[in-house]
């Protein structure tokens, strides 16, 4: 069985990044992590979590796969069978690597169907805004999709616990297979987590519904570029505020 050897590891690292002419903590500040813990990577005392394989790949301008072979690999040949299976088994075995316990498993089924009928109700609110003006409706139905895509994300799909990596290192971002969040200022932990989560899931509920009904109802007396951009920048800050003053509440 292949284990990725930590030296090797650190060692490879080491020279990809004076390669691109990086400080340790100039890598550190690309990822959010300390210094401190680059410098274990190098030492090979640690190894980045899986979450930061990705990112550290492309900062590095390698692969996750030449990563965990810590070595390059001819970009214009096709690998081996045998290189391919060490890069899978070294995946595989990736200290820390888990599945995480995902939110649908958590929730009631009176939960779901009270989201369920928060999307019914906001699908119904745009198809019935017909007076809104053109522009301003545009924006309307992109806001009412994106909380109903991200609160689907935070009731159904996000982890009820963050890996060991949060606790471990203060990390101001979350990174979740395509789903990204960076908040400058924000130290994302399993303290706080379920906090945050709570605050989100609430500010989906409430942009579902109220983003159609403000809009609507401002429409009709506020002119429509001001709406456009007083509707973004209220949009944001109902969503950013609440989730630093979760944060700050919970640090």
């Amino acid at each position: 069985m292949y284990q990725l050897d930590k030296e090797a590891f650190g060692e490879f690292l080491q020279g990809l990044r004076k390669e691109k002419g990086l400080t340790q903590r100039q890598l550190a500040e690309a990822l959010h992590v300390s210094d401190k813990a680059v410098s274990k990577w190098e030492r090979g005392l640690s190894i980045p979590d899986t979450g930061l394989l990705l990112p550290l790949a492309e900062k590095l301008g390698v692969t996750v796969t030449e990563l965990l072979l810590c070595r390059r690999c001819p970009p214009a040949q096709s690998l081996e069978p045998d290189t391919v299976e060490q890069a899978v088994q070294a995946a595989i075995h990736y200290p820390g690597h888990q599945s995480l316990d995902r939110a649908w498993r958590h929730l009631d089924r009176r939960s779901l169907w009270y989201f369920g009928a928060l999307g019914v109700s906001a699908g119904l609110m745009v198809l019935l805004a017909g007076r809104v003006p053109g522009a301003v409706y545009g924006q309307l139905q992109v806001m009412t999709l994106l909380a109903a895509v991200f609160g689907g994300y935070f009731w159904l799909a996000a982890p009820v616990r963050l890996p060991p990596l949060y606790d471990e290192h203060e990390l101001c971002f979350f990174a979740d297979g395509p789903f990204r969040m960076n908040m400058a200022g924000v130290r994302f932990h399993n303290g706080n987590w379920p906090h945050l989560l709570r605050t989100l899931r609430l500010w989906s509920c409430l942009a579902l519904v109220g983003t159609p009904l403000v809009l609507w109802t401002l429409a009709q007396a506020v002119p429509e570029q001001v709406l456009l951009v007083g509707g973004v920048i209220a949009y944001l800050a109902g969503l950013f505020l609440p989730v630093y003053l979760t944060a700050w509440r919970h640090r």
